[in-house]
């Protein structure tokens, strides 16, 4: 039971973090959708019940319904707040499993940040956008929707871009501040300079930033496939809390991440 509380706390705090356009309530069952962006997370159907597993196949339909108007297939994504029943009728029906992805906690009173250098973030979010899209090497089409997803988060969030003598951006990350909870986001580094520390320095600059701000606790997510993400967490002194995984209707298309 103390594990599903710390799943439901980190949920709901993913949700601040990176908000939907719309959310709506099938019991309790939160279909997120978002007009901006495919990403799986914005646009998924997420149980956040284990024992809420009435009337599966209505409220399927409804869901599939609720994703047509948005022009989304229809997702959902299954982390261990998802009811054992519906996994099964899933796995029945032969709905795809993909997209592992690993939460991470950890406590930032434990976590050596001694060596992270104090940065001040970023106030110009349209600056952030642009690094953004540059490091994940994003479409132009994507722009829209990151900014509107930064300006629909509502906890305080610190931006930072690492930069070169050139002022072309290398790595970007953003620390969403939500009471004694800290998560971090959209950490990327542009391929030419991985695997110089750059991640590393940026993501423990964040860290530290919260940590000065009265955080307690860092939360974070990456892809299970994700090794040098997972390599770099680790040594951090990041530990895996849950793992969640999207499941997609046969035939139904991935989408993006």
């Amino acid at each position: 039971m103390r594990r599903l509380a710390i799943v439901r706390r980190l949920e709901a705090a993913g949700f601040r973090a990176w908000p939907a356009t719309a959310t709506a309530f099938d019991g309790t069952w939160a279909v997120r959708l978002t007009k901006g962006s495919s990403a799986k997370r914005l646009n998924s159907v997420n149980p956040l019940d284990p024992s809420d597993h009435a009337d599966l196949e209505d409220r399927i339909a409804r869901a599939q319904a609720r994703f047509a108007e948005f022009g989304r297939p229809l997702l959902f994504r299954q982390s261990p707040l998802a009811p054992k029943v519906l996994v099964e009728h899933l796995d029945g029906a032969g709905w795809s499993s993909f997209g592992e992805s690993i939460v991470f906690t950890g406590d930032l009173g434990a976590i050596d940040l001694s060596g992270a250098v104090d940065r001040i973030p970023i106030h110009d979010p349209a600056r952030y956008v642009e690094a953004s899209l540059r490091v994940h090497r994003r479409g132009d089409d994507a722009r829209a929707g990151l900014a509107a997803i930064l300006d629909a988060i509502e906890p305080p969030t610190a931006l930072f871009v690492q930069e070169d003598a050139d002022e072309r951006p290398l790595a970007v990350a953003l620390a969403v501040h939500d009471a004694d909870l800290a998560g971090v986001l959209d950490v990327a580094v542009d391929e030419a300079v991985r695997g110089q520390g750059i991640g590393r320095a940026l993501v423990a600059a964040a860290l530290r930033h919260v940590q000065h701000k009265g955080a307690r606790t860092g939360w974070l997510q990456v892809e299970a496939g994700n090794a040098a993400g997972l390599a770099l967490y680790r040594r951090l002194g990041f530990v895996e809390a849950y793992r969640y995984v999207y499941r997609a209707p046969p035939a139904a298309s991935a989408g993006s991440t």
